[in-house]
């Protein structure tokens, strides 16, 4: 099954860093389910974009899911104990949540760290794909994901709903 734009995405329900437990399906005007890591170059980069739109939006009831699905066994700087260290050691406004089995990130068929996901207030995909053209480029300010949640709370379609994700493949369990 491909997920596109427009379908129903799938429903998950994850442990962030605290073991306190988060759904896809808890109302919100718009969601943002952001694939990432803590070794990625590219998720690092773009961390702080990613995060500074999380605390822009949040005053509009905008809900950002940070989601780790790597295989913490061959990478172990993506395990839980170096998630949770991570959150501890900065400021995250997003939860970080552990997808220990990768059955989250198989469902939304999530390639890369980052691989960005904007879902509506009826949990459709409205945008996939990466934060803005250039993760090098920190002006650029995520603006590809400020525009797809510009569109989806003004209740009108992204004018470019899908990018090509870039960055660090997911680290798959063998």
């Amino acid at each position: 099954m491909t997920l596109t734009i427009g379908e129903a995405a799938p429903e998950f329900e994850l442990p962030d860093t605290e073991g306190a437990m988060w759904a896809s399906r808890d109302s919100a005007p718009a969601t943002v389910v952001v694939f990432t890591c803590n070794h990625c170059p590219y998720a690092l980069a773009w961390h702080d974009r990613i995060a500074q739109a999380a605390r822009d939006y949040a005053d509009q009831g905008v809900r950002f899911l940070a989601i780790n699905s790597n295989d913490a066994e061959r990478y172990p700087r993506d395990s839980y104990e170096a998630m949770r260290q991570r959150v501890a050691a900065e400021d995250w406004p997003m939860p970080y949540l552990h997808d220990a089995t990768q059955e989250v990130a198989r469902t939304y068929e999530a390639e890369k760290t980052p691989h960005l996901f904007v879902l509506d207030a009826e949990s459709r995909l409205r945008y996939a794909g990466a934060p803005d053209a250039d993760y090098d480029d920190p002006a650029l300010r995520a603006q590809w994901l400020r525009d797809a949640l510009d569109a989806v709370l003004a209740g009108v379609e992204p004018a470019r709903p899908q990018t090509r994700a870039v960055g660090c493949s997911i680290k798959w369990k063998p």
